[in-house]
C-alpha cells in the first residue's frame, strides 16, 4: 500500500503496525515499520503491574492523613489519621460521627480530586500518583436516603394518541400522567389500571409543550396554535385559556409553590417564537396577563422560574436574560454562546418540581399546608447552597451560571460535545448535570464545578430527553434510534438498553415516587416502564 498513512493488522504483534512512508533524497520510497511484539507486550505489562503492586504495598505500612471538606468547601474537623485500606463504608462512620447526626447511617459518597472513591482509599492515591507526606483532601457528598431500583422491563404498550408523542410528565407525586401529541390533544393515564383516562381537546395544532403545577392542582399545555389552555387533572375539564401570544409556545413553567402568595400554585410564564415570555394569573374564573417580559429578539426556546424569585428566559438571540419574577424588570443578561440555545436547567429544578410532596409521593409535614411543605423542603434541599443554570447550546457548548449575582458565568464554556446540544438536566440532588445530544451520546458534569466525569455512550442516533432517577443514581435516554438505555452514575456504563418503540423516542420520564418511567415518540405509543 503507498498510501501516506496505511495500518496493517500483524499475526505476531500486540498491536496494529502503522507503516510511515516518505520520501528520500533520491527520490526512492522506503518504509519504517514499528511495532510491540507480544512477548514485549506482556512483559512490559508485568513490569506496571509489579510497580504498581510496590507502591501499593509502600503504602499499606503508613497511614494516611486526611481532611473532610464539604461541596461548598467547609473543612469538618481536624485532619485525621485513617488506614490506607479505607473503605467509602468506613469512611461513612467517620463524616456520620464528624457531623454528629442523629442517623449514623446516613449515606455519603467521597472524592479525592473529583475521582469517587469506590474501593479502598490506597488505590486512588495510586492510580492519581498523590504525596502521601500531605493531608489528602476528601471531598464529601451526601446522598439519597433512599434508593430507587433499577427499571427492567416494559409493563405496558398504550395506544390512544394519533400522531407523535411530543411531551410526557408525570405529576409531582408520581401517581399522574399527562401527555401532549401531534393529534392536538393532552391525554391523562391511569397509572393503576395502565389505560388512557382522559382525553382533553381544545388545541387546534399541534401540543407543544406540557408543565404539572407543582401543587398538582393544574396542568398547562402550549401549542402550535400560539394558546395556553390550563386543564383539570382530576375531571379531564379545561379551567381557562391563556391567548396573547402571536406564535406558538415552546416552554412553560411554574411558580415555585413555597414562592405562591397563596397556598395554591396559580401564577405560570409562557415562552414563544414571537420573542416575548408572558407572565400570568389564573383563576378558574379566567385568566390574567400581569405582564410581558420582551427583550429578546428573536424566538424564546426555553423558560425556567427559578427557586429564589427570577424567572431565566433562553432564546435563539443567544442569550439568557434573567427577570425580577415580582416586578417584571431585567436584572441581567447571560451572554457567552455563539449560537442559539436549546436548553436550561436549574440546580432547584427537583425539589421545585415536587413541590410539597418526598419520594413517596406523600406529604413529609401531614399536619402543615402543601406551601409549608414546599418550603421546608425547598430549604432543606438548598441550605447554603446557591441556585445555579446549565444551559444547552446549538453552538455545542455549555455555560454554567449563577444567574442571581453574576453576569459572567461560573467556569470557561463545558466542551466536548461534536453535535448540537439537545438537553441538558441538572440530577434531582443538584449534584450532577446531564446532557444530550446529537454527536449520539450524553456527557455526565459535576453539578457545582462543570468538571467533566464521563460520557454515555451506545445510542446510534441523536439522543433526545433524558430524566434521572429520583436518587439521582441513576439515568435513563430517549433516542432517535428508537431504544431508551438505563445507566449507572457510579461506573458511567449501561445497565440494560430498552428496545420496544418503533421510531424516535421524544419524550421520557421517571416518576417522582420511583415507581415508573413512561416514553412516547413518533410510533404515538405510550410505553411504561417497571422494576
Amino acid at each position: 500500500n503507498n498510501n501516506n498513512n496505511s495500518y496493517l493488522d500483524c499475526a505476531d504483534a500486540e498491536c496494529i503496525i502503522k507503516m510511515e512512508s516518505s520520501q528520500n533524497t533520491a527520490g526512492s520510497l522506503y518504509k519504517q515499520v514499528s511495532y510491540v511484539s507480544k512477548e514485549e507486550s506482556k512483559r512490559r505489562k508485568i513490569e506496571a503491574d509489579e510497580a504498581r503492586q510496590a507502591r501499593l504495598d509502600k503504602l499499606k505500612d503508613q497511614k494516611l492523613l486526611v481532611q473532610f471538606v464539604s461541596d461548598t468547601g467547609d473543612k469538618q474537623g481536624a485532619p485525621l489519621e485513617v488506614p490506607h485500606d479505607i473503605d467509602p463504608k468506613q469512611l461513612g462512620l467517620l463524616i456520620n460521627n464528624l457531623l454528629e447526626n442523629e442517623e449514623d447511617d446516613l449515606p455519603y459518597s467521597f472524592f479525592v480530586e473529583e475521582r469517587e472513591i469506590v474501593e479502598e482509599l490506597s488505590s486512588v492515591v495510586e492510580r492519581l500518583g498523590l504525596e502521601t507526606e500531605t493531608v489528602l483532601a476528601i471531598k464529601y457528598r451526601p446522598q439519597a436516603v433512599f434508593r430507587v431500583r433499577a427499571i427492567s422491563q416494559c409493563s405496558a404498550t398504550i395506544s390512544g394518541h394519533a400522531d407523535n408523542i411530543v411531551e410526557l410528565y408525570f405529576s409531582p407525586n408520581g401517581h399522574n400522567l399527562a401527555s401532549g401529541s401531534g393529534d392536538c390533544t393532552v391525554r391523562f393515564w391511569d397509572i393503576n389500571t395502565q389505560t388512557p383516562k382522559m382525553t382533553c381537546k381544545g388545541h387546534t395544532n399541534w401540543v407543544q409543550c406540557i408543565s404539572w403545577a407543582p401543587d398538582g392542582s393544574a396542568l398547562a399545555s402550549g401549542g402550535l396554535d400560539a394558546l395556553i389552555i390550563i386543564w383539570d387533572p382530576s375531571t379531564g375539564n379545561e379551567i381557562c385559556k391563556l391567548n396573547g401570544h402571536r406564535k406558538f409556545i415552546n416552554w412553560i413553567s411554574w411558580e415555585p409553590l413555597h414562592r405562591a402568595k397563596g397556598d395554591k400554585c396559580a401564577r405560570l410564564a409562557s415562552a414563544s417564537k414571537d420573542g416575548v415570555c408572558k407572565v400570568w394569573t389564573y383563576t378558574r374564573a379566567g385568566a390574567k396577563l400581569d405582564f410581558s417580559l420582551g427583550q429578546h429578539t428573536k424566538s424564546i426556546t426555553c423558560v425556567k422560574w427559578g427557586g429564589e424569585g427570577l424567572i431565566y428566559t433562553a432564546s435563539q438571540d443567544r442569550e439568557i436574560n434573567v427577570w425580577d419574577a415580582e416586578r417584571g424588570v431585567l436584572c441581567r443578561t447571560l451572554k457567552g454562546h455563539a449560537h442559539w440555545i436549546n436548553s436550561l436547567s436549574l440546580s432547584t429544578d427537583g425539589v421545585i418540581r415536587m413541590g410539597p410532596y418526598n419520594h413517596k409521593g406523600q406529604l413529609p409535614f401531614p399536619n402543615e399546608s402543601l406551601k409549608s411543605n414546599a418550603t421546608k423542603r425547598y430549604q432543606q434541599a438548598v441550605k447554603d447552597r446557591p441556585e445555579l443554570l446549565i444551559s444547552g447550546s446549538e453552538d455545542h457548548t455549555m455555560y454554567l451560571w449563577n444567574g442571581s449575582s453574576s453576569k459572567k458565568p461560573i467556569v470557561p464554556r463545558l466542551t466536548g460535545h461534536q453535535r448540537p446540544i439537545n438537553y441538558v438536566s441538572y440530577s434531582p440532588d443538584g449534584n450532577l448535570i446531564a446532557s444530550g445530544s446529537f454527536d449520539k451520546s450524553t456527557k455526565i458534569w459535576d453539578g457545582r464545578t462543570g468538571k467533566f466525569l464521563g460520557s454515555l455512550r451506545g445510542h446510534v442516533g441523536a439522543v433526545y430527553r433524558l430524566t434521572w432517577a429520583p436518587d439521582s443514581r441513576m439515568l435513563i435516554t430517549g433516542s432517535e434510534d428508537s431504544t431508551l438505555k438505563l445507566w449507572s452514575m457510579k461506573t458511567y456504563k449501561m445497565i440494560k438498553e430498552l428496545p420496544g418503540h418503533s421510531g424516535s423516542v421524544f419524550a421520557v420520564d421517571w416518576a417522582p415516587n420511583g415507581a415508573t418511567v413512561a416514553s412516547g415518540g413518533a410510533d404515538k405509543k405510550l410505553k411504561l416502564w417497571k422494576q
